[in-house]
Order: structure tokens, then C-alpha cells, then sequence
């Protein structure tokens, strides 16, 4: 049988009530009402945010940066056509070799290959980006793009 004092709301439905302050000092709540002893914290509209006591706030005081920057710009490690001549003809040039010769110093940065210089060995090339003028070079000598 349900009783008076067994009824209770539901999970969730019944929120804690907001501390009710300024009701006397019986209260423990009372006088200052928890807001200190005078002064700007002590009103009811409070200072808008970033407001720091008449100081030139801290979004003023920073530089207007011009400018855009990509979020998803992808930086390569670059290498010149003519550093290509260190291999042997036939070889293949990839990520792993160009690191083992030092032509690269990351292992996670992507590796692009620029046509700066001549290439007179065919070479396999398999890398994450190549220009258009280090691929004809490296075609010109003999050479594959993979």
C-alpha cells in the first residue's frame, strides 16, 4: 500500500532549488548575502565578460592578425632532382631509402621531389607528390613514376 511518506518524483524530474539567500541572519545566509563587503561584486548586474577593472583588456591589447592560416595544410619534406644522383641507375627511390641516404631527416613528413637540377641515371621514383618538371626529367633519363 503506498503511503504519504514514501511518495517521491521521478529521477530527473525535481531539481535542487536554488539557494535562497538575504533571509535573515538565522539563515547563514543573510546580511552580504555570500557577496562580500561592498564594491562592484557586490551588485546585481555583473561585469561583462573580459572586463578587467578598467584595464585595456586583454582582446585589445593583442594584435589584428592578418592573414589566413589553413588548418589542413600539409607541409613536405622537399628533395631536388639532383640530389638523386647519390642512387644508382636502376635502383628504386622511395620514402625509407631517401631517409637511409639522408636526403630526408622526418619519418612522418610527407616527401615531395622538385625538378631543381638534372637527373642522368633511371631511377624507379615512388613518393608521396613529385612535380611535373622532376617527372619529365626523371622519364627523360630512362626513369618510372609510381
Amino acid at each position: 500500500m503506498i503511503q504519504l511518506h514514501s511518495l517521491k518524483p521521478k529521477i530527473g524530474a525535481a531539481k535542487r532549488p536554488r539557494r535562497q539567500v538575504g533571509r535573515g541572519n538565522g539563515s547563514g545566509r543573510g546580511t552580504f548575502c555570500g557577496r562580500g563587503c561592498k564594491g562592484q561584486g557586490q551588485h546585481s548586474t555583473p561585469v561583462r565578460p573580459g572586463f578587467e577593472g578598467g584595464q585595456t583588456p586583454l582582446i585589445r591589447r593583442l594584435p589584428k592578425l592578418k592573414g589566413f592560416k589553413s588548418p589542413t595544410k600539409i607541409l613536405y619534406q622537399v628533395v631536388n632532382i639532383q640530389a638523386l644522383n647519390k642512387y644508382s641507375g636502376g635502383q628504386e627511390v622511395n620514402f625509407q631509402t631517401l631517409f637511409e641516404h639522408g636526403l630526408i631527416n622526418q619519418k612522418e613528413t610527407p616527401v615531395k621531389i622538385l625538378g631543381t637540377g638534372s637527373l642522368d641515371k633511371p631511377l624507379t621514383v615512388r613518393v608521396h607528390r613529385i612535380s611535373q618538371t622532376a617527372k619529365k626529367k626523371i622519364i627523360a633519363a630512362g626513369g618510372k613514376v609510381l
